[in-house]
């Protein structure tokens, strides 16, 4: 059986950030996944789910075109993205974040990727 995309953990961490955020708080949270297609250049570090619509999520998206940038996403459609190959979209099971979304921010349009490492 394929590992879901987020876990129940994970989930419950994004909409505690989603509701800091629609709270109006200023929040520069680390990364809580790391999603990615395995024979393709996407790659998306979330940091937050809309406690409204927990489908809607946000963070540092790169579809591998060399333009990086935040924004909203959704869950359904990252699910239904395939590679090169035909696979689908995995999350890292070994990424931890180590810094705050805005360094990786900075670091992916300096490089115009997302680096992680």
């Amino acid at each position: 059986m394929a590992e879901p995309l987020i876990t129940d953990d994970q989930l419950a961490q994004l909409l505690a950030n989603g509701a800091r955020s629609a709270a109006g708080a200023s929040i520069d949270p680390k990364p809580v996944v790391k999603l990615f297609t395995p024979d393709a250049g996407a790659t998306w570090l979330i940091t937050e789910a809309d406690p409204e619509y927990p489908d809607r999520l946000f963070g540092l998206c790169d579809l591998g075109l060399g333009e990086p940038e935040l924004g909203y996403v959704s869950l359904a459609e990252i699910r239904s993205v395939r590679g090169k190959l035909g696979l689908p979209v995995e999350r890292d099971l070994y990424f931890t974040a180590d810094n705050p979304l805005s360094l990786y921010t900075k670091r992916a349009r300096d490089a115009r990727m997302i680096v992680t490492d």
